[in-house]
């Protein structure tokens, strides 16, 4: 189980009601706060990932936040805010558009994208002359999923270590984040709208020192505590700047923490996960008061309160509504919001969450509908649904008259990899969805197998595999229709070494019908390893025939054609992929092992050191740098990259067996027995077997 917050409890500051003509400012030393409209003002939104509202000092939390507290007692601090999803990639889409999920059409991480020309703060605010750039944090903002639109810099050099093994996805940390972020801001001579999103408080916790000493039993904690202190030179840079700067800080969505069974996000909606914090200030002006405003506000709202604070017109036909202090808001009553969680269903095939906060309400629509009165019960511990049918019946025409639509599908199979997924003896799709879900179907009743999915990660991590193969196991029998239990459990396989074991699962899939983006070409990636290149291929050519293509399908098949021998086609894929997108750091590590296969030292090295460039942590570039330095007569540099590389990917056995053997051959051997040893007790022998036997010879001698 992971760690619950040890903050306040949620909701505590949302059981404060703003009553019907009560002024909704708490003053400070009478002044109310000040956010003057004004076209010459910068403008820095910054998105936290993960960010429970409850975690922050200024919310009642018990993690120290200074920076973000001092930002909040200069502008307005929003106590009842929401989130419309409670995923990374549709939250964002909604804060950027000023949409809710089923008008932009981002539903889920996989396979939704944002379509290309959809206004944005960012293209609206290029017209209007700022300069616009954007700094992300997280793998699900990665340009390809289409919000690169608008912004002249879309730094998203996310960086990836040479081994998956710990199911985290690719991030880099606020301070890597922030650094370019100033750079970009300080060299820009006018008006700049900055987008920096850090991604620090995502599941795995593992705040940096001294957080992780200071919040060892709470290391979410620790994450929040670290991304507030990154964020100081950020805030003191436009504190001050001669131009005045309208600054939103907010998250995506919160983190569940164990609550309602929940340890991460993504399943459900309640108030851990959907309630998010809010800030709104304008800084390096005259200073002005904090108040903490009790309205129900959203992050549709956010489009609308930045175009209204530098005078530019709101597009029609939006929700959301102007935040400025000057303008006039609605009662609470009247205010609505809709979310909405659909990952269950699409990955899952659960039953689709969807719900509206009205006013101070809360209804969730599932086959065992919920209501709530987040006043009376910000916990969300009593469901009134069976208790206040007239209340029910109000929040559910309140529902339908977004007139929602499902989500589209997620991605079709071109007719070409349909048809040669059945040659091969599958099937393809995604989590079959349902003319009507039951009981069974309700996310409150296979809670127990997110838990399962998790604990199953949490035994990898921690190096009990049998464990972690015996979970996923369970979860495909309980549920033979999910996909996560599949993919997951063919990623272990293969990771322990046991290729074809990880084959036959991803097979199974397939029959099942189990299948989500990805799969066929994590499929298609274990083919090509495991001595089947032309299967491989017949798979992965139509996934790479759009343009773009997706950029893991791309290097997949070049890898395919790489092992099927086919040279010239495989670098030419490579270098497709780094035409699409010249920062992508696994085609320039195939590049340079390709030019390390064909002789080409000078080349390789060139493609290694360009992807060590990009990302410093490449256990892959650091490990082929090594080789090039060693065919190049530089020893002791070759020792230094193969020791980073086993730094950075501790499970990366082709750099330890080049290290060990190197150092050895190099007469070295008290530095080397080491590494032999841990070759010898770690390395997979279904991969290594021939390795291991050698190295066992050694240490005898």
């Amino acid at each position: 189980m992971r760690p619950r917050a040890t903050g306040a409890a949620i909701g505590t500051a949302a059981a404060l009601v703003a009553l019907a003509g009560l002024a909704w400012f708490l003053y400070r030393a009478g002044h109310a706060v000040t956010i003057e409209r004004r076209a010459d003002q910068n403008v820095l939104l910054i998105t936290i990932d993960t960010l429970r509202a409850d975690a922050l000092a200024c919310y009642g939390g018990q993690v120290r936040t200074p920076n973000l507290d001092q930002l909040a007692s200069e502008g307005l601090r929003f106590d009842f805010a929401h989130a419309h999803a409670v995923l990374t990639r549709p939250s964002h889409t909604s804060i950027l558009t000023g949409l809710y999920p089923y008008e932009h059409g981002v539903r889920d991480h996989s396979g939704y994208r944002m379509k290309a020309g959809t206004p944005t703060i960012a293209t609206i605010l290029k017209q209007q002359g700022f300069a616009t750039g954007a700094f992300v944090g997280g793998v699900p903002l990665e340009r390809r999923f289409g919000l690169a639109e608008g912004f002249d810099v879309y730094d998203d050099h996310l960086g990836r270590t040479g081994n998956p093994s710990d199911f985290a996805l690719a991030e880099r940390p606020a301070g890597e984040v922030i650094a370019p972020a100033l750079t970009w801001i300080r060299g820009q001579p006018g008006r700049w709208f900055a987008w920096v999103h850090l991604f620090d408080p995502h599941a795995p916790y593992a705040p940096p020192p001294p957080f992780d000493r200071q919040y060892a039993r709470t290391p979410y904690l620790g994450e929040v505590a670290y991304v507030d202190q990154a964020l100081r030179p950020l805030l003191d840079t436009v504190h001050a700047s001669p131009r005045p700067t309208l600054v939103v800080a907010t998250s995506d969505h919160g983190e569940g923490l164990g609550d309602h069974g929940e340890l991460t996000h993504g399943l459900f909606a309640y108030e851990s996960t959907l309630r998010v914090p809010l800030i709104i200030a304008q800084v390096g002006g005259r200073r002005s008061h904090g108040a903490v405003s009790h309205l129900p506000v959203r992050h549709i709202d956010l489009l609308p309160t930045v175009l209204d604070a530098v005078g530019a017109a709101v597009p029609d036909g939006l929700h959301g509504r102007s935040l400025l202090p000057a303008r006039p808001q609605p009662a609470d009553g009247d205010v609505s919001s809709y979310f909405e969680a659909m990952s269950a269903m699409l990955n899952r095939g659960w039953a689709p969450l969807s719900g509206v906060v009205g006013g101070r309400e809360k209804y969730i629509d599932l086959p065992e509908p919920e209501l709530y009165d987040l006043a009376a019960d910000a916990r969300e511990t009593a469901n009134l649904i069976d208790r206040r049918a007239d209340r029910r019946r109000a929040l559910e025409a309140r529902l339908r008259e977004y007139h929602a639509a499902p989500p589209g599908e997620r991605f079709a199979e071109s007719p070409e990899v349909a048809a040669t997924l059945q040659s091969l003896g599958y099937t393809s799709g995604s989590a079959p969805r349902k003319a009507q879900y039951t009981a069974e179907d309700d996310p409150k009743h296979l809670i127990d197998l997110d838990q399962w999915i998790q604990q199953g990660i949490e035994a990898w991590q921690h190096g009990r595999h049998q464990d972690a193969l015996g979970m996923y196991q369970r979860i495909i029998e309980r549920r033979p229709s999910m996909a996560i239990g599949y993919r997951n459990m063919a990623f272990l396989q293969w990771q322990s070494g046991d290729a074809q074991g990880a084959i036959r699962t991803l097979e199974r899939a397939f029959r099942a019908n189990a299948v989500e983006p990805g799969m066929t070409t994590q499929l298609g990636s274990y083919l090509a390893e495991a001595g089947r290149p032309s299967d491989a291929i017949a798979l992965l050519e139509p996934l790479a025939a759009p343009r773009p293509a997706d950029p893991e399908a791309l290097n997949a098949l070049g890898i395919a054609y790489a092992r099927a021998g086919q040279i010239d086609k495989s670098s030419t894929t490579f270098g497709r992929a780094l035409g699409e997108d010249p920062g992508n750091v696994q085609a320039l590590e195939n590049i340079g092992t390709l030019e390390l296969q064909r002789g080409n030292l000078a080349a390789a090295e060139q493609a290694l050191q360009h992807a060590a460039a990009i990302d410093p942590r490449s256990a892959r570039a650091q490990n082929g740098l090594g080789v090039v330095a060693m065919k190049t007569g530089r020893q002791e540099a070759a020792f230094a990259y193969w020791k980073r590389a086993v730094e950075l990917a501790p499970q990366d056995f082709d750099a330890l067996y080049n290290l060990a053997i190197e150092l050895d051959a190099a007469g070295r051997r008290d530095e080397a027995r080491p590494y032999l040893e841990r070759f010898v007790r770690e390395a997979p022998a279904v991969q290594y077997g021939p390795d291991i036997a050698r190295v066992k010879r050694m240490l005898r001698q």
